[in-house]
């Protein structure tokens, strides 16, 4: 299939030089305009300040676009009823001409689509607290397993079952790598209270991993954890009662499926006055400058590969 992508992106690939895949559901779902736009500006420029280029995932008009133009990105932060994608309706999407936003799942086989392999996002989908009765497993933790595409994230987001979410990946076969910390990080706080399968200090650890996991042919990712900086966090201690709140209202609403999160995440932001909000594009634009780090190690050990 034919994938649209920016001369920016295009050229960047054909040089080998280092690019990053986002996502679009923080534009259309995870906040209002003009902030989303501004804040996804903010963070293309910081993976370019990096040293790396910024591809956008998105499906526009039933196109697979990888890289938005400035106009693409302020009609998709304006746009509504844009539909949120993951791996099962990211096909009929494209095959009924519509339009989407990507989810880590879909962002990934965007990526992997285009031709790049490293994503940035702000933290990923998971098993939702209470799975054991209703199911609700995030499609982002098969798609660890099947597409090769390093994620960076500030750990599972805080709403979820972080332990049960740790032993899927496990069973799946998923690497997880804890940047500078031995905890596996919590989304808005930098510590989940879980110890983290494995850990790195630096990114060219990780960016080894990722290309020793393609050498050896193994399906999949891997999941590099980057703690949210100090001076952004919210405590775990903090949070804890208004996840719980939230999650109380969400079960006494009915809510479900792809409509937990967004639910969840406004409750939380009102609760706490907005930080959580500010919170987020902290770890994401940290997640976006260390996959830019992360997307250079892995091109230098590429081009030393073909020598």
């Amino acid at each position: 299939m034919k994938i649209k992508k920016t001369e920016e992106v295009i050229d960047a690939l054909a040089e080998s030089r280092p690019v990053v895949a986002l996502e679009s559901t923080i534009i259309t779902h995870g906040m209002p305009y003009p902030q989303n736009v501004e804040t996804a500006r903010q963070v293309e420029a910081d993976i370019r300040a990096a040293g790396a280029v910024p591809a956008t995932i998105a499906v526009m008009n039933g196109d697979l676009c990888a890289g938005l133009t400035e106009a693409q990105l302020d009609a998709l932060g304006q746009a509504t009823g844009v539909a949120k994608l993951s791996r099962a309706d990211m096909a009929h999407c494209l095959a009924t001409g519509g339009t989407g936003a990507t989810t880590v799942a879909a962002t990934m086989i965007g990526a992997r689509l285009a031709g790049i392999e490293v994503f940035a996002t702000g933290g990923i989908g998971g098993v939702h607290r209470g799975a054991e009765l209703s199911f609700d497993i995030s499609a982002d933790l098969q798609e660890l397993a099947k597409t090769p595409v390093s994620v960076v994230a500030a750990g599972a987001k805080a709403i979820l079952d972080i332990s049960k979410t740790l032993e899927v990946l496990e069973t799946l076969g998923v690497p997880v790598i804890t940047m500078g910390q031995k905890d596996f990080p919590a989304f808005w706080s930098r510590s989940s209270g879980l110890p983290s399968p494995l850990s790195a200090e630096r990114a060219s650890e990780a960016a080894q991993a990722h290309v020793m996991r393609g050498e050896m042919g193994l399906a999949g990712g891997q999941l590099v954890a980057n703690p949210i900086p100090v001076e952004a966090e919210i405590a775990a201690e903090e949070l804890a009662p208004v996840i719980a709140e939230a999650l109380a209202a969400a079960e006494a609403e009915g809510i479900a499926a792809k409509a937990v999160t967004p639910f969840l995440l406004d409750r939380i932001f009102k609760a706490t006055e907005g930080r959580s909000l500010t919170a987020n594009i902290a770890l994401v634009r940290n997640n976006a400058r260390l996959a830019a780090e992360l997307a250079g190690e892995i091109a230098k050990i590429r081009s030393q590969m073909a020598r």
